[in-house]
């Protein structure tokens, strides 16, 4: 008896699979999720779809674009300026071509030194924040980088990179001793600081002999924010 009827489920379970148009699994198969978890499996096999691949391939594929448009743009100075062209590079007097390491520094450095006037002039009087971070440098060089952030006169809030120094060590007077410089190099008001905002390390956040601490004293409205 028991025999008779599980015979009898297994047919009544075989009509419903292959019923024709009426079947459950075909119509399973058929359908947009079942598409879709197929082809999210074939692509899970797939090692050249995964997103780490794609990611890098995106990477390496927009810095020969970046490197294209470089190169197209100092190619096209010399191509399509004849007075330009005929005076650069190995048409240049030996002692005027300007492109060994050293020049190339200088023109740089004075590049950067009129940004960072072009930024002075945009904080003008108003209240800034300053925002620090430690880098090592591939030199083995520890690096602080200074950033202000600002309300501009139009009262969007901006950020700008002002500089990048090299420096002995990370001791928070140290550390202090360079803003400060930097900042009335500059000719910012160091008065107008209203925050600070560093990477959290121990030496930027001790409460006594922190940085945050040290600015605090000169600067006792330049509240702390992590970063």
């Amino acid at each position: 008896m028991v025999t008779a009827h599980l015979l009898l489920k297994d047919l009544t379970i075989g009509k419903k699979v292959d019923d024709g148009k009426n079947c459950a699994f075909l119509k399973h198969i058929g359908c947009s999720q079942h598409r879709n978890v197929v082809a999210f499996t074939e692509n899970l096999m797939n090692q050249a779809a995964h997103i780490e691949n794609i990611i890098v391939k995106q990477n390496e594929a927009q810095i020969l674009k970046n490197r294209l448009r470089l190169k197209v743009s100092i190619d096209t100075i010399p191509s399509y300026n004849d007075e330009v062209a005929n005076v650069i590079l190995e048409k240049a007097p030996y002692n005027s071509k300007y492109n060994s390491g050293e020049i190339q520094k200088e023109i740089l450095s004075i590049i950067a030194n009129k940004v960072q006037k072009h930024i002075c002039s945009e904080v003008g009087d108003s209240y800034f924040c300053v925002i620090v971070d430690e880098s090592w440098y591939e030199s083995k060089k520890e690096q602080m980088a200074i950033v202000l952030r600002f309300v501009d006169a139009e009262g969007i809030i901006r950020e700008r990179f002002l500089d990048l120094v090299h420096v002995r060590d990370t001791l928070s007077l140290t550390l202090k001793t360079i803003i400060w410089r930097k900042l009335l190099h500059y000719q910012f008001d160091v008065s107008k600081i209203c925050g600070q905002g560093y990477d959290g390390s121990s030496n930027m956040r001790g409460e006594w002999n922190g940085l945050q601490a040290l600015v605090l004293e000169d600067c006792p409205y330049a509240y702390y924010f992590y970063n």
